[in-house]
């Protein structure tokens, strides 16, 4: 009786974790595309500032619940000293939009928060609202943006758009961020090199993981370590094992699982091989021809070398500087792989974590060679080389420099944490209300916001790269190829030029209108190539890592008198005494 109570609890138990996560579990790579609500039950109306919420009060109090707004959102400088940037986070916007509806509870909530004198029609009011009335043009997610562009114009009843604020500006600049660095890693890198991303461990909480996961992939990398991001978005997951488990084992006699089944078809006969024996075997052949002395080889890394290699005889990627890199790891791998290989399996390679990686992975490949000429396998000098351990840009540019043999590089902390910028620093602003104009002045000239609705178009060259993204008024008609057009910096007078487009791009796509999403929404994977193919057309120079040349942001003719005479209108007019 004891032991079935005891059963009943743990059955409990188990029921409401499974109740807690079946929000999540409701989201795997299958169906995610066919359940279109947010993933993170966080985000939500309540993900706000209070400010928002004391703003919609007085916007409701004094009449202004039925003004039709529009706002921009959009950044003034691009991230880690570049000169572009990846707008990402559109498709979290349009699940939060879809599922903007502030519940009882949060009514309750707002109603011990809010002076007891708020009216208590405002709180049915705030129940009663959702985003049918609200319209999102943006541009496509995946896309290079760059300042003063807005990358999402928003147009709605007043408070309903500004309530939106806080949480699209989350959604948006972490995403944007993230992917941004992520892509810069890959350019440093170069396109042949495998990324892989690590760093779910030192993330900024669960969230923070996840985002960075589905966001550096994005980017350009190819795999995340991170196991539920793979669940939910369909990236290639990759890991092995961690140094934990090579020091947890000091001799062979250890290693319980002894024997491996051979590959059909291999030389080896098909009842499973003893594969300590085999190992001794090749102990003295590789450490002759690695030039290490066998009594240096740690036996506690081979024995657990061998477990691993039991275990996953198909996947064998083994972490070799536990104790030593060239004394230890680097044979005690040759010496598994070797074995493998009689039994018909291909080791995959190794992971390095500390230690001069450069240096190390020359070493590495010296070895790989000397095998495969050895035992006369050529595949064998093809085997990854995979580096970890706190890199970051700059680090991928020296190991360039050094002229290193990574083939794969695992990078985390510098990565998901985007270690030389915290923020993009988006912003939201009134652009327009009831068809009015509305400018934000400051004596900072970046701060200056363009009034009115703009739509956004990009201008390129004969040689198919993009010149620069010219704003014009929705009234205006949209530019020609062929067709001269005139670009001037939307506030320096003296900076203008003639461009002679070979194609135009309009950037803007209604994403949401009429409580709906307006068209079909790309995978994780489409917006992924999207990315890649449009830094593609990038020229080299906007690219660079060292003084990148600045792409060029412009306004039409019309758009630019019409932004400086609402700047002369509000300005006031100084006094001098």
């Amino acid at each position: 009786n004891i032991e079935a109570a005891k059963l009943s609890v743990v059955e409990t138990m188990a029921s409401d974790c499974e109740a807690k996560r079946s929000c999540v579990d409701g989201f795997t790579s299958s169906d995610y595309r066919n359940n279109f609500h947010v993933i993170n039950q966080l985000v939500q109306p309540l993900l706000t500032d209070l400010y928002q919420i004391t703003m919609a009060y007085a916007y409701w109090k004094n009449w202004k619940h039925y003004d039709r707004a529009v706002f921009d959102l959009f950044f003034r400088n691009n991230p880690f000293n570049g000169e572009f940037t990846i707008f990402a986070g559109l498709e979290e916007c349009l699940r939060f939009i879809n599922d903007f509806r502030f519940t009882d509870s949060d009514v309750s909530y707002l109603k011990q928060l809010l002076p007891e004198k708020t009216e208590p029609e405002f709180f049915g009011y705030l129940r009663s609202l959702s985003a049918k009335d609200v319209t999102v043009y943006a541009i496509a997610e995946g896309s290079l943006v760059f300042p003063k562009v807005p990358l999402m114009r928003i147009e709605g009843p007043l408070p309903v758009v500004q309530l939106m604020e806080t949480t699209l500006l989350n959604l948006v600049d972490y995403a944007s961020l993230v992917t941004t660095n992520a892509a810069r890693h890959r350019l440093a890198a170069g396109p042949e090199k495998e990324l892989i991303e690590f760093g779910l461990r030192r993330a900024q909480g669960p969230d923070g993981g996840v985002s960075a996961s589905r966001y550096s992939f994005i980017g350009g990398f190819d795999a995340t370590s991170n196991v539920l991001a793979g669940k939910l978005f369909g990236i290639p997951v990759r890991g092995t094992h961690a140094h934990a488990f090579v020091s947890s084992f000091s001799s062979l006699s250890e290693v319980q699982t002894r024997t491996i089944q051979p590959v059909s078809g291999s030389e080896q006969s098909q009842s499973p091989v003893k594969i300590v024996p085999l190992v001794s075997e090749y102990v003295g052949q590789v450490s002759d021809v690695v030039g290490v002395p066998s009594t240096e080889i740690n036996e506690g890394e081979l024995a657990a070398f061998i477990a691993y290699a039991v275990s996953f005889p198909a996947g064998f990627l083994a972490l070799i500087d536990t104790y030593d890199v060239v004394s230890s790891g680097l044979p005690n791998f040759c010496i598994v792989a070797l074995v493998l290989n009689e039994l018909g399996y291909r080791a995959v390679g190794v992971r390095i974590d500390s230690g001069d990686l450069a240096y190390l992975s020359k070493r590495v490949q010296m070895a790989y060679k000397a095998i495969a000429e050895k035992f006369s396998l050529p595949w064998f000098a093809d085997l990854k080389i995979v580096a970890s351990n706190q890199i970051n840009e700059e680090t991928l540019m020296s190991l360039n420099s050094q002229g290193h043999c990574i083939t794969a590089f695992g990078i985390g902390t510098n990565l998901v944490t985007c270690q030389t910028q915290s923020a993009l620093g988006c912003v939201f602003k009134l652009v327009e209300v009831d068809d009015q104009p509305r400018i934000k002045l400051s004596q900072d000239t970046n701060k200056i916001t363009m009034p009115g609705r703009k739509e956004a178009y990009r201008l390129y060259g004969r040689d198919g790269s993009p010149l620069v993204d010219l704003l014009q008024r929705v009234e205006e008609n949209p530019p020609e190829v062929g067709t001269k057009v005139l670009c001037r910096h939307p506030f320096q007078a003296t900076k203008r030029a003639h461009v002679q487009p070979a194609r135009v791009e309009r950037l803007y796509q209604v994403f949401w209108k009429d409580n709906k999403i307006c068209c079909d929404l790309p995978s994780t994977l489409e917006i992924r190539n999207h990315t890649q193919r449009s830094l593609e057309l990038l020229r080299v120079d906007h690219k660079r890592a060292l003084n990148p040349t600045p792409y060029k942001v412009s306004a039409s003719e019309v758009l630019y008198d019409y932004i400086h005479s609402m700047w002369l209108k509000h300005a006031p007019i100084g006094q001098l005494f």
